[in-house]
C-alpha cells in the first residue's frame, strides 16, 4: 500500500535568474530615466535664463570636469549600495591615498613619468588596502558597514594629517598636473573626464553584463538566497569594498593632479555628495537595485544646480536645499515602489498557494 502525497507547488525564494527583465526596457522604466528628464529640464531652464553664459560648451566642460572625480567614486559606491552596504570612508581614503602618493613622489624626486607612475600605483594600492580592511571587517567580523566605514573614515583622515602634520603637500610632479590635471584631448575635452568616462563604462559593463555584477545584485536582493545558490557572499563583499577602495585611490591621484595639492580639508563632504548622487540616480538603499547610468545622472544634478545658481546670481546655498529635497523624494519614491512590489509578490504567492490547494 502506497501513500499518495498531495501535489505541491514549489516556489523559488530568490535565484540568480529571477525577474531578469530586458535591460533597455528596465532602463526606460527606472527612476534613473526619470531623473534624467529632471536633469534635462534643469539644463533647459538655466539655458533659457542665461543663454550667453550657461549654454556654452566652455561652461558644460567645466561642469563635466568638476563631476569627474565624483563619478569615479560613484562607480564603487553604486556597487556597495546595491549590496545594501554603505561606505562613508571614500573621501578620507581619497585624501590618504593622495598624501601617501605625494610623499612617495617627493621622496623619489624628479618630474618624469617614471616617478608619476609609481605615485599612481601607490595611490591605488593605498585605496585597495583600506577597501580590503573594510571588506574583511564587514564580511568576516560581521560588523555593520556603517560602523566599519565610519571608523575607517576617521582613521584614514587622521593618519593623513599625522603624516603631513596637517599641512598640505604641494610638491606634485609637473607631468601629472599638466598631462592629467589640465590636459585635454580632441582640443577641449579634459583628460581627467576621459579617465572618468572609461571607469564609468567599464563599471557599467561589469555591473550589467558579467557574473560579478549579477552576484552583486543577488547579494543585495537576498544574501541568504545568494548563499543558497552558491554565491560566496563573504568573498564577494570583500571584492566589492576593495573595488571601492581602489577607485578612491584612483580618485586620490586624480585630485592631486587637478588641484596640485593634497587638499586635506577639501574632501569633508565628498562621501555624502557621492552617496546622495547614487541614491538620487535610483540605486536603492535597501539593496538589489541600481545602475551606473543613474549614478552619473545623479552626479550632474547638484553640479548643474551649483553652476547655474552662480551664473544666474542665486545664492549657491540653495543648491544644498534643492539636492536635499531631491534626495528625500528619491528615497520616498524608492520606498513606495518597493512596498508596491512586495504587495504584488505577496498577492502572486497567495494566488499560487490557493491554486495549489485547490488542485490538491
Amino acid at each position: 500500500m502506497s501513500l499518495k502525497t498531495p501535489p505541491t507547488e514549489t516556489v523559488a525564494i530568490g535565484t540568480l535568474e529571477e525577474n531578469k527583465p530586458n535591460f533597455f526596457v528596465g532602463l526606460l522604466k527606472a527612476q534613473a530615466f526619470q531623473i534624467l528628464i529632471i536633469l534635462i529640464v534643469i539644463v533647459l531652464i538655466f539655458s533659457a535664463l542665461a543663454p550667453e553664459s550657461f549654454a556654452q560648451w566652455s561652461n558644460f566642460r567645466l561642469i563635466i570636469q568638476n563631476a569627474s572625480i565624483l563619478a569615479v567614486l560613484g562607480v564603487g559606491m553604486t556597487y556597495i549600495i546595491i549590496t545594501s552596504g554603505i561606505d562613508l570612508s571614500i573621501g578620507s581614503v581619497l585624501v590618504f591615498s593622495g598624501v601617501v602618493a605625494a610623499m612617495t613622489m617627493r621622496a623619489l624626486g624628479g618630474e618624469g613619468w617614471g616617478v608619476a607612475t609609481i605615485g599612481i600605483l601607490v595611490s591605488i594600492l593605498s585605496g585597495v588596502c583600506w577597501g580590503l580592511l573594510n571588506g574583511f571587517l564587514i564580511a568576516k567580523a560581521k560588523i555593520p558597514p556603517l560602523i566599519v566605514t565610519l571608523g575607517s573614515l576617521g582613521m584614514a583622515l587622521g593618519l593623513a594629517q599625522i603624516l603631513t602634520g596637517g599641512v598640505d603637500i604641494r610638491d606634485v610632479p609637473t607631468v601629472l598636473t599638466v598631462s592629467i590635471g589640465y590636459g585635454n584631448v580632441f582640443g577641449s575635452l579634459p583628460i581627467i573626464s576621459v579617465i572618468a568616462l572609461v571607469v564609468v563604462v567599464i563599471g557599467a559593463v561589469v555591473l550589467h553584463f558579467t557574473r560579478f555584477g549579477l552576484y552583486t545584485y543577488a547579494v543585495g536582493s537576498s544574501e541568504l538566497a545568494a548563499r543558497r545558490v552558491g554565491v560566496k557572499v563573504d568573498r564577494h563583499l570583500i571584492a566589492v569594498y576593495t573595488l571601492s577602495g581602489a577607485l578612491a585611490g584612483l580618485a586620490g591621484i586624480l585630485a592631486l593632479s587637478q588641484f596640485s595639492t593634497t587638499a586635506i580639508a577639501g574632501q569633508s563632504q565628498t562621501n555624502l555628495n557621492v552617496i546622495a548622487a547614487v541614491v538620487i540616480g535610483g540605486t536603492s538603499l535597501f539593496g538589489g537595485v541600481g545602475t551606473i547610468f543613474g549614478t552619473v545622472v545623479g552626479l550632474f544634478i547638484p553640479a548643474v544646480l551649483q553652476n547655474g545658481f552662480v551664473i544666474t546670481g542665486v545664492q549657491p546655498f540653495w543648491q544644498q536645499v534643492a539636492v536635499g529635497a531631491v534626495l528625500i523624494t528619491a528615497v520616498y519614491v524608492d520606498q513606495v515602489r518597493r512596498t508596491a512590489a512586495t504587495r504584488g509578490n505577496n498577492q502572486s504567492l497567495w494566488r499560487k498557494f490557493v491554486s495549489g490547494g485547490r488542485r490538491g
